[in-house]
This record gives C-alpha cells, sequence and structure tokens, in this order.
C-alpha cells in the first residue's frame, strides 16, 4: 500500500490532510515518505533550510508527534530529533506534543529535559509537566512544579489547579489543598467551582480523602450539578471518616437518582465493616449483582472477608473465600490468619499458611501469626518449631557505628566471641562520648546488651 505514496516536495498541505486522515498509520507514513523521497533524505542529514521548506508548518510537526505516541523511544526519538534539526524545540506547542508522547510511557526525565529547553513555558506547558508527574503516582514532584509554576509568575488555568488537588489528594496534603481552595475563591469566585465538575468532583474528593468531610459535604450541598464521582467520593469520605451510617444515607441517596457504580457499593460495604453492620454488608453485597449486574471484584471479596474476621465470624469468612470466582490473594488469607491468629483456630489458621506459603513464601510475619495461634492454645512445643523456623530464616541485624575518624561494623548473633570485649568497649566509648556531651554523669546509667 505504502509504495504507490509518493509525496511531492514542499507540499506540506498533502503530507496534513494525509496525517489527518489515517490518524492510525501517520508515523508510517512519515517514515515512508522520509525513506522514498529524496529531497527529504538529502534535507535530514544535510541542511537545515531545505528540510524546513518541506516540513514548515509545526501542524504537520505536532501531528507527527502524536503519531509516534505507540513507539516513543524510537518513532518520538525520531521526530524529535526532526524537531531540534528544524529548530523548533522551543515551540511550546511542539515541545508540548513532546513531553505528553514521552510521559504517556513513563520516559519523565525526557519529558523534564524537553521542558527545560523552553525558554519560555506557557500554564499549557507547565500543566503538561506537573501532569505527567502526578499521573504517574509521583504526587510531591508534581506539587514542586505547582510551585516553581508560581514562582515563574505563570498563572495556573483550571486544568493546573485540578491536577494539583488531585495530588494533594495522593498525598493527604489537607493544608496545601485547602490553600488552593482559597486561591480559588479568591482569583476565580466561588462560582467557577459550582460552573466545573470536574474541578468541584476534585475538591470534593480531595477533603473527603483527606478527612475533612465537612468541607467536603458543604460543597456537595452547593453542587448545581452531580455525577456518580462525585456521590462516591462522599460515600467513600463518610466510609473513611465516618460517620460510617451517613455514608449509607448517601448510598440510599445516590440511587434516587443514579445508578450505583462498583466504587460506590465498596465505599457502603466499608461503612459497614467499620460499623459492625453483617446483615446489611450482606444486603449490599448481594444487591451488587441481582439489582445491578456488578460483579464484585476482589476489593469487595476483601472487604466482606475483613469484616466477618472482626465479627469473629470465621467459619463464614472461610466459606466466602472458598466460594469467590477469583483466586483470593495473600491479603485475603493474611486477614483470616491474622483473625485464627487472635482466637486461637488452629484449623483454619493452617489451612490460611498453607495458601499463604503458595502464594507469597517466606514471610516472617505468617509465621509469627502462626505461632501466636499455638500460643494461645498453649501448645508451646509447635510455637517452638515455629519461631525456631523463623530466627534461622531471618537476616541478622547489622549496625554501623562511628567514633572519632573510625567506623565499626557489627551484627546480632554473627558468633564472632573474639569481639565481643571489643564490643563492649566500643558502648562504653559511646557511653563516655554521651557522659560528656550531657555534662550530667551523675544522673547517667550505663548498660549494653550481651551480644552472646
Amino acid at each position: 500500500m505504502w509504495r504507490i505514496i509518493q509525496f511531492p516536495p514542499k507540499h506540506p498541505l498533502s503530507i496534513n490532510r494525509l496525517l489527518t486522515s489515517l490518524h492510525h498509520f501517520q508515523f508510517d507514513l512519515f517514515s515512508s515518505s522520509t525513506k522514498k523521497n529524496k529531497t527529504i533524505k538529502r534535507a535530514k542529514t544535510n541542511n537545515r533550510e531545505e528540510l524546513s521548506s518541506y516540513y514548515h508548518d509545526p501542524f504537520t510537526l505536532c501531528k507527527l508527534i502524536k503519531a509516534s505516541t505507540d513507539s516513543p523511544m524510537t518513532g518520538g526519538a525520531q521526530v524529535h530529533s526532526l524537531v531540534i534539526k528544524l529548530g523548533y524545540n522551543a515551540n511550546p506547542y511542539i515541545a508540548t506534543a513532546l513531553m505528553s508522547v514521552y510521559s504517556e510511557t513513563g520516559l519523565l526525565d525526557d519529558a523534564h529535559k524537553v521542558f527545560d529547553e523552553l525558554p519560555n513555558r506557557t500554564a499549557v506547558c507547565w500543566t503538561s509537566l506537573i501532569s505527567a508527574y502526578e499521573r504517574h503516582g509521583y504526587p510531591r514532584r508534581a506539587l514542586e512544579m505547582f510551585r516553581h509554576m508560581q514562582l515563574d509568575n505563570v498563572d495556573p488555568d483550571r486544568v493546573t489547579i485540578t491536577v494539583a488537588i488531585s495530588a494533594c489528594t495522593a498525598l493527604g496534603a489537607l493544608d496545601l489543598g485547602s490553600w488552593i481552595y482559597t486561591y480559588i475563591c479568591r482569583n476565580w469566585g466561588k462560582e467557577s467551582i459550582l460552573e466545573d465538575l470536574i474541578l468541584q468532583n476534585a475538591l470534593i474528593n480531595m477533603y473527603a480523602k483527606c478527612g475533612d468531610v465537612k468541607a467536603a459535604r458543604c460543597i456537595f450541598d452547593t453542587a448545581k450539578q452531580r455525577d456518580i464521582t462525585t456521590w462516591t467520593s462522599m460515600v467513600m469520605g463518610y466510609a473513611l471518616h465516618g460517620p460510617a451510617i451517613e455514608a449509607l444515607h448517601m448510598f440510599d441517596m445516590m440511587e434516587k437518582e443514579l445508578v450505583p457504580n462498583h466504587v460506590a457499593f465498596l465505599g457502603a460495604l466499608m461503612a459497614c465493616n467499620h460499623a459492625g453492620l453483617v446483615d446489611e454488608a450482606w444486603r449490599y453485597f448481594e444487591r451488587m449483582d441481582k439489582e445491578y449486574r456488578i460483579k464484585p471484584k476482589i476489593t469487595h471479596f476483601g472487604c466482606m472477608v475483613d469484616m466477618l474476621c472482626r465479627m469473629g465470624l470465621l467459619e463464614d469468612a472461610y466459606r466466602l473465600i472458598m466460594n469467590m470466582p477469583m483466586k483470593p490473594n495473600a491479603m485475603i488469607w493474611r486477614t483470616l490468619l491474622g483473625a485464627c491468629s487472635d482466637s486461637g483456630n488452629i484449623s483454619l489458621a493452617s489451612q490460611a499458611r498453607a495458601c499463604l506459603a503458595e502464594l507469597e513464601s517466606g514471610y516472617a510475619g505468617d509465621d509469627v501469626a502462626m505461632s501466636n495461634a499455638y500460643a494461645k492454645l498453649g501448645y508451646w512445643e509447635e510455637k517452638t518449631i515455629v519461631r525456631d523456623r523463623v530466627r534461622r530464616r531471618r537476616q541478622p541485624g547489622c549496625s554501623l557505628i562511628e567514633i572519632g575518624s573510625r567506623t565499626r561494623e557489627f551484627a546480632i548473633s554473627d558468633g564472632v566471641k573474639c569481639e565481643h570485649n571489643e564490643l563492649k568497649e566500643i558502648i562504653k566509648g559511646l557511653t563516655e562520648n554521651s557522659k560528656s556531651l550531657l555534662g550530667d554523669s551523675e544522673n547517667f546509667t550505663f548498660s549494653y546488651v550481651d551480644f552472646t
């Protein structure tokens, strides 16, 4: 197909039309044109002016950049080099497109390099980089860039503010999130929040997850429009921070306006868990599939298992685990094991421990829980066997201490008997140094731990 396509030189309009109409094959078209057309091939290696005459339109380059998203390591880098050769790397629109390509696959360092090369950074450029860090799980870095944006005297737009609020949510940074809310009210007015559903939802979600449910409810009550995200944010906020019964009331109110999703049901189950409402939890759990055809996810099963274990209904929890349509993960089995350890249910604890051994072998905490279960019933011999197994597998702790200009290293139970006295002298030296620093040797007591 591509063999019959030959772009005439110095006609970028024809390329733009093809790139726009054949979006999925944009980069293939570009690669084909640069390979087949001798004018472009020669210009790519020799002459910027000649190449610029072929691709003088930044719109063409933006299309090529977006087309290389599927292969940023090769296609994106290739188009990036072309941008540099043409001298368009200072163009904020092209730079923003390049940053988007690199950030799509987590190449944040490359995206940041493109940003650093910009002499003039617009709000869109800043937002692109801030959003990249927030989207890939670096909220702290995103907020750092948000602060730098303010120091650079660039006013954030609504997209920037929304991304910054999401970063505050991820970090639990309530104070900074509240400051952003004040910034919005002072510069844009409270009405701007009511007119922007995405911004409104971001604020409600931030306040709800950070624990200020009252502030979230104030925004919620004044909202002119509400979607599923608005409602689920409030349900989850009450489920996490209470009162739990209010989460269920919010869920019932939501059902009168729209169909709940799996997140809303998870919030209802969490509220029942925290309030100890076992019967209500079963009703919500069963309604998911029966009324709304929503298949429970592993998080819903995990919440139910946790609630049943908290209420001491270990057999019910085990039956639910065995009837799960998906394979239980380690967290679910570990929840059951912990509950069995507290109650001394050796039978279920042994089954949970066996399943955990298949999923995550070598986790010392599971053996400790099993040991506690044996101790609960007075099975001291079995407890000793498990504890010895943990002790043999455990890596010895290692410490570094510095006295003067010398650094010494030692490990607990390293078996080096000949160094025992030396270790005592080191500890005594530290003690004497501490005494001289404190200046109160009369009230300073000296003790050491026997490492043998």
